[in-house]
């Protein structure tokens, strides 16, 4: 939590992550120019056509339609990641509503996620290897943006963040794999032992050691994350249809 100062200005400091950025925009011209090249059509061409077609929003304003938004969406990922791009160029689908979003805006909050492709991370020890000696196998240099120009990492704003999968450890991934071939982890539930009659307490002794004799025993039953809130709960059973992950955090 952040010590906010007292007076006026009480409660108006605000966190951000270190791996966080702020959007510093980019031109909108050479996507709309793309858009018209992959079969982006006007609105006077589609006055009265019954046709059904996705809406396409270039920064809020309303460009066009597109009769084939999945490929068009796969497109512009593909060349996000390759850098063709600009990789804070935001791409939203809502399909419910048949609209494509598309943001060049400054000011949006992006954090980085790693990509994942076949539930496994395009993210391989080559590339922590190179970021930790700042050079490649041919003696180029690599910083922190080469794993995004390089379709390693990618960088997704709270509005994109919203239609993509995001696990929170490798693990899940594993777990994914496990799954897709029929094999689900299920935890082993041990029986439970038959409870041991109390003893009475006499009259007029204390019976406080009793008491804390069985709550200890309670407090034996507990699993790990029951005793600690602050651990990740896992799933107890993990036969049911595996998450097609896209992100990992």
């Amino acid at each position: 939590p952040a010590e906010t100062p007292e007076g006026q200005a009480c409660g108006l400091v605000k966190n951000l992550a270190l791996m966080a950025t702020i959007s510093v925009g980019s031109m909108s011209g050479p996507i709309i120019e793309f858009l018209e090249e992959w079969g982006l059509e006007s609105l006077e061409e589609n006055a009265h056509s019954s046709t059904l077609t996705t809406k396409v929003f270039v920064n809020g304003v309303w460009m066009g339609v597109h009769r084939d938004p999945t490929n068009l969406i796969e497109t512009l990922k593909k060349l996000r990641r390759k850098d063709d791009v600009h990789p804070e160029v935001s791409i939203v689908r809502d399909i419910r509503e048949r609209e494509l979003r598309l943001y060049t805006d400054p000011g949006r909050v992006c954090r980085p996620l790693f990509i994942v492709e076949d539930q496994q991370l395009v993210l391989r020890k080559k590339h922590v290897r190179w970021l930790t000696e700042g050079t490649t196998d041919d003696g180029e240099d690599f910083k922190w943006q080469h794993l995004t120009k390089s379709g390693v990492i990618e960088l997704l704003d709270a509005e994109e963040e919203e239609t993509v999968m995001i696990c929170m450890t490798p693990e899940d991934l594993e777990n994914a794999r496990l799954a897709a071939r029929g094999i689900f982890i299920t935890k082993e539930v041990e029986p439970e032992p038959e409870p041991e009659p109390e003893p009475e307490p006499d009259k007029g002794e204390d019976s406080d050691k009793d008491k804390d004799k069985a709550k200890k025993k309670k407090e034996l039953k507990l699993e790990p994350e029951d005793k600690d809130p602050s651990l990740r709960k896992k799933p107890r059973n993990e036969a049911s249809q595996p998450h097609l992950w896209t992100h990992c955090e």
